[in-house]
């Protein structure tokens, strides 16, 4: 397996500057793809060791892209994630002031960061989207757009100028990116884990949702993410992208999935890893009985009564 680490690019994405905050970022060959299909893919086929990609923000929620991506074709599994805050520039070409700006571009995503400052300072410019922000850039270098929303950073690398920086709807805002390789053993827990899996129902039916929602709550999981992704098999056709705290080695959260796995048509395990707040685990008081403690006493406490121990 080849040791570099695929992204979505070109240079100067927020994509690549959150990655560069992995350690082992600086012992792997960076590539940059054209879109996350093709940087996941790369991984697929053996091209690249693992694939770094925007999965969620904090304005409008997953990054639809990606969660198709890692529902549909050969099974991925997530490694590592990255929160990075954003804030967005105007990159123009050097001497266009904002009077002289009817087109902007940017990743879909940025659109819904930056739709207020966009009413209240350019209310006619024309929208495109881009590949992603770097694109954007490079398309307003080559004078298809007159603006474009992306890092401060990217400015340098295509010879643009930054016009407003600073410009956010939502105060704090952050995206997370994770690392996607392979499907293999998960890193051990670590304490502060999250499990991210995809649920296909059997059927639909009234309280099918509450039904995979229970496997959790029973169990004192708390959930991080919870969204529903067209199959494409029809209207009214869903699955369902979950992120749950805790780590598949823990009872509480293997129980779950046993159960999930009971009564889904499918499950998609798409890894347990750390989360990149390092926030500890969310577990219930004792009185619940949540704890991997109670459920490791539960299940020698059967062992023993079918061993007639009790």
């Amino acid at each position: 397996m080849p040791a570099s680490y695929a992204y979505l690019g070109p240079e100067g994405t927020f994509t690549e500057a959150a990655l560069r905050t992995l350690p082992e970022a600086a012992t792997r060959e960076l590539i940059p793809y054209v879109s996350v299909q093709s940087a996941l893919d790369a991984v697929r086929v053996g091209e690249a060791e693992a694939a770094f990609v925007p999965i969620e923000n904090s304005v409008e929620g997953g990054i639809t892209t990606t969660l198709d991506e890692l529902v549909a074709g050969a099974p991925l599994m997530i490694y590592r994630e990255v929160l990075l805050s954003i804030t967005f520039a105007l990159l123009v070409r050097p001497g266009t002031k904002l009077s002289d700006i009817k087109t902007v571009s940017a990743h879909p995503a940025a659109q819904p960061q930056v739709r207020n400052w966009l009413r209240n300072n350019l209310p006619d410019a024309h929208w495109e989207s881009a590949a992603s922000n770097a694109d954007a850039a490079r398309l307003v270098q080559e004078g298809q757009y007159d603006a474009a929303f992306a890092g401060e950073f990217a400015a340098a690398l295509y010879g643009l100028e930054a016009l407003e920086t600073g410009i956010h709807d939502a105060e704090n805002a952050q995206t997370r990116f994770v690392l996607v390789g392979r499907p293999a053993r998960p890193a051990a827990p670590s304490g502060a884990d999250k499990t991210s899996v995809v649920l296909w129902q059997r059927d639909d039916h009234p309280g099918g949702l509450r039904d995979l929602l229970g496997e959790f709550a029973t169990r004192g999981i708390n959930l991080m993410l919870l969204q529903s992704r067209p199959t494409g098999a029809g209207i009214g056709n869903y699955c369902f992208c979950i992120d749950a705290e805790g780590h598949i080695s823990d009872r509480r959260v293997a129980e779950a999935l046993m159960g999930l796995k009971r009564i889904c048509l499918e499950v998609r395990f798409l890894g347990s890893y750390p989360r990149a707040d390092m926030k500890p685990e969310d577990v219930e008081p004792p009185r619940l009985g949540t704890s991997d403690a109670a459920f490791v006493s539960a299940a020698d406490w059967v062992a023993r009564c079918q061993d007639g121990r009790f």
